[in-house]
């Protein structure tokens, strides 16, 4: 009796086990019924008929990185490319992704890299080095509408690396290194260029800087001359009117202010090595008295008063 209570619970179990299965968050799985499929198992719990309904397929619906291998592609212009990618893919129908194709894996990336080829074997050298998110683009559509059948999306296909062969790699350095040097020259001309603008222009506004401090100059003496002139002219008119009153002092300023004059520039002249003294001082001694006592009218309002130093 405890014998046939261990078998019942032994089959029990087992039917337990073949009826309830429990798919995970992130996965499906399908039902197949003597081999035909029939529907898929959602994450959680489900139910099977015992020994008629069995797991199919398990399938993994999240996001999956597939690397597609290196191989060499030959662009337009006939230079070999060593190119690898990585595509990014999600299955939408379990059904589809698990009965529509034998590998999908392995059929991604072949699929990937004819594309690959097609793409970049379409382009020219610099196109492949400088277009990398057209060619990805590209890709992307033509790899994605394949892989619609097969219940799968295509995320995204990056191009991890581009290699051109080693000679290139050198050329496009030395291109590259001309191209800086190229670039240097003419910004060293430009800054030549500017500097040698900039010169020109400070000269220029010195100069103009310079012409307008001598003209100012030459503004400010001609006005000094022609007061002076004017003093000269108002003096000298002053001192004729006395002439012709018979003023005899007046006479005696003006002719003491020339001696005094005449004299003071012998004595200062450069070329001068001597003094000489008129020999009758006290001629001299009466010119000046004369210019003090023309001082003495100039102070009653008739003549412009004269500095005299006192005689010894």
């Amino acid at each position: 009796m405890p014998t046939v209570v261990l078998i019942f619970a032994a089959m029990a179990l087992v039917l337990a086990f073949s009826a309830i299965k429990v798919v995970p968050q992130g996965r499906q799985f399908t039902a197949e019924r003597f081999g035909r499929y029939t529907r898929t198992l959602k994450p959680g719990i489900s139910f099977l008929v015992p020994f008629v309904d069995r797991i199919g397929r398990r399938l993994s619906m999240m996001e999956t990185v597939l690397d597609v291998p290196r191989q060499d592609v030959i662009t337009k212009d006939n230079a070999v490319v060593s190119v690898d990618a990585v595509v990014f893919i999600q299955v939408i129908d379990a059904a589809k992704a698990a009965y529509e194709v034998e590998n999908l894996r392995l059929a991604i990336q072949n699929l990937c890299m004819t594309n690959i080829r097609t793409v970049v074997g379409a382009m020219d050298l610099d196109e492949v080095l400088s277009q990398r998110d057209s060619i990805n683009a590209r890709l992307l559509g033509v790899v994605d509408a394949a892989t619609d059948a097969w219940g799968t999306k295509v995320m995204r296909i990056e191009i991890k690396d581009l290699s051109p062969p080693q000679d290139i790699t050198q050329s496009m350095a030395r291109q590259m290194k001309a191209e800086r040097e190229r670039r240097a020259q003419i910004l060293e001309a430009e800054g030549d260029k500017q500097a040698a603008i900039l010169r020109a222009e400070g000269a220029k506004q010195a100069a103009i800087l310079e012409a307008e401090g001598r003209r100012e100059a030459a503004f400010r003496d001609a006005e000094a001359r022609e007061r002076e002139a004017e003093a000269e002219a108002k003096a000298t008119d002053m001192v004729s009117q006395a002439i012709a009153k018979g003023d005899v002092n007046a006479i005696r300023y003006f002719l003491g202010l020339k001696y005094v004059e005449a004299f003071g520039e012998l004595a200062t002249s450069n070329q001068q090595r001597t003094v000489i003294v008129p020999a009758d001082l006290g001629g001299l001694a009466g010119l000046v008295e004369g210019l003090r006592a023309l001082n003495t009218q100039a102070d009653g309002g008739g003549l412009p008063r004269t500095s005299v130093p006192p005689t010894r």
